[in-house]
């Protein structure tokens, strides 16, 4: 780091953080991009990407800034990042079996999947805080999961977990809760917006 950026990092932590960069992470369609329009719906009244079925649907990082999030008297502005879905292995063939697409469309899919996955660590850099998202019908205890919980950690990035999907029968999100007691957990919907005000009170709080 040079003297400039130095002088203005110590600027910066002198006076405060005007904006923050949230970066919201999470496995393939466990309702990271959901979570992410639910966001820009209630705050900016325009959602920020597609959804599918199909994994890896977000294959590039998407961005929306400066979104602000009250909570009674206080406030954050930040820019979202929606990011691609982590996952250790991407097979195309996976893409023709299960979903029905044709060799080549697989093939390129996979290919963009990978390289969303490593634009989506790279964001690491550049984010102040981390939405993890993990689906609550599942099981937390994934490689996927615990590589990024020991990632954060690493960085010393402050993580929310956003146990989502705790509409569906067989949710627990009091399972991703027990498996990682270090980092607040908040149950929510993104697709119904149920429990949504507790998690914008705790991104508020904890994003700071």
């Amino acid at each position: 780091m040079g003297f400039l950026e130095t002088i203005l990092g110590g600027l910066k932590g002198l006076f405060g953080r005007k904006h923050l960069a949230i970066g919201i992470y999470g496995p393939p369609n466990a309702g990271k991009t959901t979570l992410a329009n639910r966001i820009t719906r209630d705050w900016t009244g325009k959602p920020m990407g597609k959804t599918s079925e199909v994994p890896h649907e977000t294959r590039r990082a998407k961005t929306r800034k400066e979104v602000v999030i009250r909570s009674g008297r206080s406030r954050i502005s930040f820019d979202i990042v929606d990011t691609p879905g982590i996952a250790t292995k991407i097979d195309f063939h996976n893409f023709v079996s299960e979903y029905g697409m044709g060799e080549a469309e697989a093939r390129q899919r996979a290919k963009e999947a990978t390289e969303g996955v490593i634009e989506a660590i790279k964001w690491l850099d550049s984010v102040q805080g981390v939405l993890l998202v993990m689906d609550s019908a599942d099981d937390p205890f994934n490689q996927v999961n615990l590589t990024l919980i020991g990632n954060l950690e690493a960085r010393k990035l402050p993580t929310i977990i956003v146990a989502n999907k705790m509409d569906l029968k067989g949710s627990s999100p009091a399972t991703i809760k027990e498996a990682f007691p270090q980092h607040p957990t908040i149950p929510i919907s993104a697709l119904t917006g149920l429990n949504m005000d507790n998690l914008y009170n705790a991104m508020v709080k904890y994003f700071k």
